[in-house]
C-alpha cells in the first residue's frame, strides 16, 4: 500500500465511518471506504472500535443526530417538494439535503414519490384516453342503433 494521503486510513473521518457502518453514505463514498477496508488492517480495526463504541452506548451528538435523522425532511415535505409546492427556502434545503448531504433514506423516499407521481400521471392519462375513445365511439354506436 502506498503512503500517500489518498490511501491513508485517516482520510476518512469517524463520522464517515459510522455513517458507512449505518449504511447512510452515498454509494460512491461507501464503495471507496469498502475498498480501503479490504486493503488496510488499521482501518478495519478503527471500524471495529467505532462499532464497539456504538454498541457500548458511547454516543456523540452527531451520531444521535444522524441515527435519528433529525435533519431529514419528512415524507410530506418531500412530497410537497416533488409537487413543486414548497417555499423557496425550504425547497433549497430539501435540494441541499438530497444532493449535497446525499441522505440515502431521503433519496429513497424522493425516488419512491417520483415513481408514484409518474404512475399516477400514467393512470390519469390512460383514463383520459379511455374517456375520449368512449365519447368518440359512443357517438358512432348511437347512429347504428
Amino acid at each position: 500500500m502506498s503512503s500517500d494521503s489518498a490511501s491513508s486510513p485517516d482520510r476518512f473521518t469517524d463520522a464517515e465511518l459510522v455513517a458507512f457502518l449505518d449504511e447512510q453514505l452515498e454509494p460512491s463514498r461507501s464503495s471507496e471506504i469498502e475498498q480501503a477496508v479490504r486493503e488496510d488492517e488499521k482501518l478495519r480495526q478503527r471500524l471495529i472500535q467505532l462499532r464497539g463504541q456504538d454498541v457500548a452506548g458511547l454516543h456523540t451528538i452527531g451520531a444521535i443526530w444522524r441515527r435519528q435523522q433529525l435533519s431529514c425532511p419528512d415524507r410530506s415535505v418531500l412530497q410537497a417538494y416533488v409537487a413543486n409546492q414548497l417555499e423557496p427556502e425550504m425547497a433549497d434545503y430539501v435540494l441541499f439535503h438530497l444532493t449535497e448531504i446525499g441522505c440515502r433514506v431521503c433519496r429513497a423516499n424522493f425516488d419512491d414519490l417520483n415513481q408514484q407521481l409518474a404512475r399516477g400521471r400514467s393512470a390519469e392519462e390512460a383514463a383520459t384516453r379511455r374517456r375520449r375513445m368512449f365519447q368518440t365511439s359512443a357517438g358512432h354506436l348511437r347512429r347504428h342503433d
